[in-house]
């Protein structure tokens, strides 16, 4: 079973800016360099029942987000934001956040 995990964590090791970009670019003298965020989860297990039958199984997934990318010019480097990756990324914080508020909020009341 640890060979697999092992080989599992070097299958996936490209998820993120490889994945949603590529490579650093120069486009005539100005260097993009992409980001991204990635995460990954696997699961899997296994068994026996009381007749002495045996089963396994195991799944997983991926994601990648395109963030934005730097760009350099000369000595000026900037981030250019991807809204829309930035807006996926930001919806479980204000989410997270809201839950908290309400939490304070009502024992602030009491």
């Amino acid at each position: 079973m640890a060979e697999l995990v092992l080989e599992l964590a070097e299958t996936v090791a490209g998820v993120g800016v490889k994945t949603s970009y590529g490579e650093t670019v120069d486009i005539d003298g100005t260097k993009v360099v992409p980001v991204a965020l990635g995460y990954y989860g696997f699961g899997g297990g296994g068994g026996k029942d009381e007749k002495g039958d045996e089963g396994s199984g195991g799944g997983g997934g991926g994601v990648s987000i395109p963030l934005g990318a730097y760009i350099g010019r000369g000595g000026d480097v900037r981030f250019e934001p991807n809204l829309i990756g930035l807006l996926l990324v930001l919806t479980p914080l204000v989410w997270v956040t809201g839950k908290a508020l309400k939490v304070v909020i009502r024992a602030l009341k009491r």
